[in-house]
């Protein structure tokens, strides 16, 4: 499955982005571990978000999240935030599913 690993990633300053991406990762590695592969948002929408110089980086790294998560089999959600709650939406709206924790998730 294509597994879209969602985590709270703003945050005030560059190193506590950092390590939220961090910590979204790892959950990634997890994922892969298990057979699937992991689907991170951010890691798609920064460098384009961080080069693009956007009026609203916030919503344009949200509609390349949102887009992925179109086209994912499940969602591991890692935390809440504004951010996550748009992208288990998605799997809700589209009857797929929800995981909350890495254990949940079966192997492939």
């Amino acid at each position: 499955m294509l597994v879209m690993i969602a985590g709270p990633y703003s945050a005030p300053t560059q190193q506590e982005r950092e390590a939220n991406l961090e910590r979204i990762n790892l959950a990634a590695v997890g994922v892969a571990k298990k057979g699937h592969v992991p689907i991170v948002g951010a890691n798609a929408a920064q460098p384009v978000v961080d080069l693009g110089d956007f009026d609203d980086p916030y919503h344009e790294t949200m509609r390349i999240s949102l887009a992925l998560a179109e086209k994912c089999d499940a969602i591991l959600c890692i935390g809440e935030s504004k951010g996550v709650k748009m992208e288990k939406q998605v799997f809700e709206k589209n009857g797929l599913p929800v995981f909350y924790r890495l254990e949940e998730l079966p192997e492939a």
